[in-house]
């Protein structure tokens, strides 16, 4: 079936973290800002989406071009080295996507046009050169950390402060980090000093996700935030700790696609610390992300 290799190469599963991202700059928006639920009726919040969800596919697709040589030696099943998608082809959608997404956050408004072409230079520079120096996980986290400022700027400074803006991204940009670090060998078996390093991130990620209520009026978060916090923790923590005790690359790489398909349930988790229980929804997103995961790998 031709669309599975395309689907495999461009992660599909995945597309559903990024359009969490953007959820939650949405619902916060939406929450925040004198129109309130109105932002979700206006087809810069759609073109918002649309745009992340290209420029994540673009991301996953381009990884696999500047990675065809590597994979042709490491893991020889991905689409390019077996053949099934040709390096050419892959590097044209992987541009027509980075285009389109680009394209689409300017329709949005200079800000969002402006957040989306510092999106896209930072995933060509993550591609093409960052990835395998010793900045690779942070440039990741700056793509993430961009992608959910892209879903927040539709908000002014005035509706929603800087500071709460940076917070959030910056939540998800530090738990990047640690997923990032914890997959740099994902292939072989992994060092378990260094997984222990990036668990100490993702921990990181939590502390910083659990001041996020601090910054807002009280009441606005949910009075469960802590507890669902504490859940998340310890739902991702269960595979992280196997695989640190046995780094063999099948427990990795199941941390792995948990801790990138949880991101959605971190979005959805921030959100219920920022507007209430209501931010819950975006765990919804999880759905379409396990089933196609079945079909299509993550990492």
């Amino acid at each position: 079936m031709m669309i599975l290799p395309y689907a495999r190469l461009m992660r599909l599963p995945n597309v559903f973290t990024a359009f969490a991202d953007i959820g939650l700059g949405l619902a916060v928006t939406a929450q925040m800002t004198p129109i309130r639920m109105g932002i979700l009726n206006e087809p810069r919040a759609y073109y918002l989406l649309a745009a992340s969800g290209l420029m994540y596919l673009a991301g996953m697709v381009l990884n696999d071009y500047f990675d065809r040589k590597e994979d042709a030696k490491e893991r020889p099943n991905r689409p390019i080295p077996r053949g099934q998608i040709s390096p050419a082809t892959a590097l044209t959608l992987g541009m027509g996507l980075l285009g389109g997404g680009l394209v689409l956050t300017w329709l949005t408004g200079n800000r969002s046009g402006l957040l989306g072409s510092a999106l896209a230079f930072a995933i060509l520079a993550y591609n093409i050169q960052l990835k395998h120096t010793p900045f690779g996980p942070v440039s990741m986290a700056l793509c993430r950390f961009l992608n959910v400022l892209l879903g927040l700027s539709l908000a002014d400074s005035d509706d929603v402060p800087i500071f709460l803006k940076l917070h959030l991204a910056g939540v998800v940009a530090i738990y990047i980090i640690g997923v990032t670090w914890f997959a740099r060998t994902e292939e072989k078996r992994s060092d378990p000093r260094k997984l222990r390093y990036a668990a100490g991130v993702l921990i990181g990620a939590a502390l910083l996700a659990l001041a996020v209520p601090t910054q807002l009026p009280s009441g606005s978060a949910s009075l469960f935030f802590p507890y669902l916090l504490g859940a998340l923790v310890i739902y991702l923590g269960t595979r992280v700790v196997q695989a640190i005790r046995d780094p063999a690359p099948a427990h990795v790489q199941a941390a792995i696609k948990r801790l990138v398909l949880s991101l959605i349930l971190v979005d959805a988790v921030l959100a219920s610390g920022t507007i209430g229980t209501s931010g819950l929804i975006l765990a919804l997103l999880l759905i379409p992300a396990v089933v196609l995961g079945k079909w299509v790998y993550s990492t």
